[in-house]
């Protein structure tokens, strides 16, 4: 399995010529969604859910399908009928050749007084998992967790412990369009002490072998 970065929380993942597309959202790259055969989707906030790059995805590869939390199926599924599937926390299921666990069911606390929304997130092929915008433990061992690093609802000593409770092989940096390189060799140096596992971060654009 190939796992490329995109901007912010975007992954893609290539196996067997197929392409699966994690959370192309509003920080990713305009074409963050193009060539995919399978989008999911974590949940509703703009930076993870981007309905013109995935439109320009569902329209570019009429095969595509997306498979999402209701609040996203429910702003595409008229405009793509057959092709939006809703998933919740339990459910299982294949998308472009890969398996997919849904884990997870609310978003991470941002404040008390701001209503939680819903959130999932994907372990893929029993081996990666993205949480989305939640600390989410999936319940069973991950080689390699897309490890959300910088966000207005967390702090480093929760990123670090969400490793150390995860206990992955590796964890690789998403959520971090808002990390500035001035921060970005604390949070490398932190997280790879005190995590626990292997830590790294990709450019936008580079690419790893799992």
């Amino acid at each position: 399995m190939k796992l490329t970065k995109k901007s912010h929380a975007c992954i893609s993942l290539k196996k067997d010529g197929r392409t699966l597309v994690i959370d192309p959202g509003g920080f990713s790259e305009d074409d963050a969604a193009i060539g995919a055969d399978a989008i999911l989707v974590t949940h509703e906030h703009p930076d993870h859910f981007d309905e013109y790059r995935l439109r320009a995805g569902m329209e570019n590869n009429p095969a595509a399908e997306i498979w999402t939390l209701r609040s996203v199926a429910d702003r595409l599924s008229t405009a793509f009928p057959g092709r939006v599937h809703t998933v919740g926390h339990g459910d299982t299921f294949s998308a472009a050749g890969f398996d997919v666990q849904v884990h997870g069911e609310l978003h991470a606390v941002i404040h008390p007084d701001i209503p939680r929304i819903t959130n999932v997130g994907y372990l893929v092929d029993g081996s990666l998992f993205h949480p989305g915008d939640a600390l989410t433990v999936p319940g069973r061992p991950v080689e390699t967790l897309m490890l959300p690093v910088m966000a207005p609802w967390s702090k480093i000593s929760e990123v670090i412990d969400y490793v150390r409770e995860v206990k992955p092989q590796r964890a690789i940096d998403i959520h971090d369009a808002l990390l500035t390189d001035l921060a970005r060799p604390i949070y490398d140096r932190q997280i790879g002490a005190l995590g626990g596992a292997e830590h790294s971060r990709l450019t936008p654009g580079d690419s790893t072998e799992l």
